[in-house]
């Protein structure tokens, strides 16, 4: 019998700009994990202690988490110094200690162009090197870094994402967070049956949205290529404990975040647990 367990958690700003109406339709739906990126108009990043304070409180009072903290770290060129990224996880560490959450969401760096792919490979080398300083820091604090594959960043392909999670393999503080839509979005097909045997290993978080290969279009949890129910067969055999945080981007998939209002949030959650049901996946409602 697998001992696999899973919690749902959902970007709260994905609902509404407000805290206390992304807490609402959460607790309506009976997700209790916040991935907690925004409210008020203002990023987690720049959070001051006593809004942390406020959010911690609003939280608690709704028998909600906070489950990671959606930072923007590593969504930044490569070539800037890497100071910065340094002190910016250095404040988020001081807010998740606010707020009840030793989980940080990061990325792996943009190179100078964009424009294309075929000039990446060739940044790998300094995205692991700060990567590794990033590590370092979250381990002394105690944290856990979740590296997150994002299109146009270093880690976007599998490929990539494998040499970066290999050559990071002896960081126990940083861990994979697969993302089936945005590997889609860089033209990743039969993405499970390829990646999980490479990347599995290193696997500590997972983001649900899907797409459609033929035009990166975001759907529900199954409704496009990103092989979403044969990941959650995967999880279910090796006894995966932990989150899938709902991230649907069903009305807008932008740059630093999404929207999909209080109905389209439902959506996605119905769609993941009509997945989880027919996939045998134990839910923790907690």
């Amino acid at each position: 019998m697998t001992t696999a367990t899973f919690t749902l958690s959902a970007f709260g700003d994905e609902i509404a700009p407000a805290l206390e109406d992304q807490l609402a339709v959460l607790t309506e739906l009976e997700i209790y994990g916040l991935e907690f990126r925004a409210a008020w108009g203002k990023n987690v990043l720049h959070f001051t202690d006593d809004e942390a304070k406020k959010l911690q409180q609003l939280c608690a009072d709704q028998g909600v988490h906070v489950s990671c903290l959606g930072s923007p770290v590593g969504k930044s060129a490569i070539l800037d110094p890497i100071e910065n990224e340094l002190n910016h996880l250095s404040r988020l560490f001081q807010i998740g200690e606010l707020v009840g959450t030793r989980n940080i969401r990061i990325f792996s760096f943009y190179p100078p162009d964009t424009s294309s792919n075929d000039q990446y490979d060739q940044y790998v080398d300094e995205a692991i090197a700060r990567l590794t300083k990033m590590g370092a820091l979250a381990q002394s604090a105690g944290f856990y870094l979740m590296l997150e594959n994002e299109k146009g960043i270093v880690g976007d392909t599998v490929a990539r994402c494998k040499t970066l999670c290999d050559a990071l393999a002896g960081q126990d503080h940083v861990q994979f967070a697969w993302d089936p839509a945005n590997f889609v979005q860089v033209g990743e097909a039969n993405l499970t049956e390829r990646a999980w045997p490479i990347l599995s290993q290193h696997i500590g978080y997972i983001h649900i949205k899907d797409a459609v290969l033929a035009d990166g279009s975001v759907r529900p949890a199954g409704e496009g290529d990103g092989q979403v129910g044969e990941l959650l067969d995967k999880l279910v055999v090796t006894g995966y404990q932990g989150y899938l945080a709902l991230e649907p981007h069903l009305k807008v998939a932008g740059h630093s975040s999404g929207f999909s209002g209080a109905g389209g949030m439902e959506t996605a959650v119905k769609a993941l647990r009509k997945l989880m049901a027919e996939h045998g996946c134990q839910e923790v409602r907690a």
